[in-house]
């Protein structure tokens, strides 16, 4: 039987690098390498979309949209790292439902969620469905992630000779329209976007994502843990220490859901790697379903 060949468009980027490289040595899929001197060059991109059953594409968005004109025809499916198609694509968020996990399966096209946007879906989009959070909600949310999320340009920065500024947290994002609001909005089913304060930090990688909500922290627990129940990557537990760091999850591809809180006053965060389950874990979860192998082959799990 052949094995299913696989094509990274864009595969010098930190999301593109990180794939191939976790993809390099498995050996039930054969990895397309386009030539360096080529990877920009359109007909040989061609060539390797019509070649390949299933290709990423580690874009920017107008990149990623002109890397799907010229897939076209070739009959490969397609997972999106970038934000181009988050909102009309299927979207690869397999945990959410049993639906969800299907559609991902028979999909030609699969959007990665954004790594901000994984976070506050995780959190919300079950208290949504379960009625303790109201589609007419505001959700205010804020994230704090490592540098490595910012892509080449910011991990240059960083990890250069950093100006004094690079020493401390950041907020970003002051005109608050994040990039990742729309799809936060329609995959969780809220009439207006989330007010979201995103959060960046001199460390590499890993995040938190943290709503706050008026209601009962037992009653949240129990919704997302019966969501989550019996899904590998996700764990739902309740706050048992003072401090969370947010490189907890670094380096793996599960998601761990705190709850916290007392009385009415509940804080739900979301601890994950940005470059895990954010983004390149994420997508070849989806690739693994898509090409119909073991959808956590090559998932990298926390020791101990």
């Amino acid at each position: 039987m052949c094995k299913p060949k696989v094509y990274i468009d864009g595969q010098a980027g930190t999301t593109g690098l990180q794939i191939v490289e976790r993809l390099k040595h498995r050996d039930d899929i054969e990895l397309l390498q386009i030539d360096e001197a080529l990877r920009k060059d359109e007909a040989a991109r061609k060539q390797m979309f019509e070649q390949a059953d299933l290709a990423f594409l580690c874009l920017p968005d107008a990149a990623a949209i002109e890397a799907v004109r010229l897939a076209e025809g070739t009959g490969t499916k397609i997972i999106d790292a970038s934000t181009a198609h988050r909102t009309t694509w299927t979207y690869g968020f397999p945990e959410l439902s049993d639906a969800h996990r299907r559609e991902i399966q028979t999909a030609q096209r699969v959007a990665n969620p954004g790594c901000h946007a994984t976070g506050l879906i995780a959190i919300v989009y079950p208290l949504v469905q379960s009625g303790l959070v109201s589609p007419d909600e505001v959700v205010r949310a804020f994230s704090l992630t490592g540098y490595s999320g910012g892509g080449n340009k910011m991990i240059a920065e960083y990890e250069s000779r950093k100006s004094h500024p690079l020493f401390s947290p950041r907020i970003y994002g002051l005109n608050m329209d994040h990039k990742h609001l729309p799809e936060m909005q329609k995959i969780c089913g809220l009439n207006n976007e989330p007010l979201f304060t995103p959060i960046v930090d001199d460390y590499y990688n890993g995040m938190l994502v943290s709503v706050q909500l008026e209601q009962e922290p037992q009653t949240v627990y129990d919704a997302l843990n019966k969501t989550y129940a019996g899904k590998p990557l996700i764990q739902v537990e309740m706050v048992k220490e003072p401090m969370l760091a947010a490189n907890a999850q670094a380096d793996t591809d599960e998601l761990k859901i705190y709850v916290g809180g007392s009385k009415k006053k509940t804080i739900v965060t979301a601890s994950f790697d940005n470059l895990g389950k954010g983004a390149c874990g994420a997508a070849i979860q989806n690739m693994n379903l898509m090409l119909g192998l073991d959808e956590f082959e090559g998932l990298r799990k926390k020791e101990g």
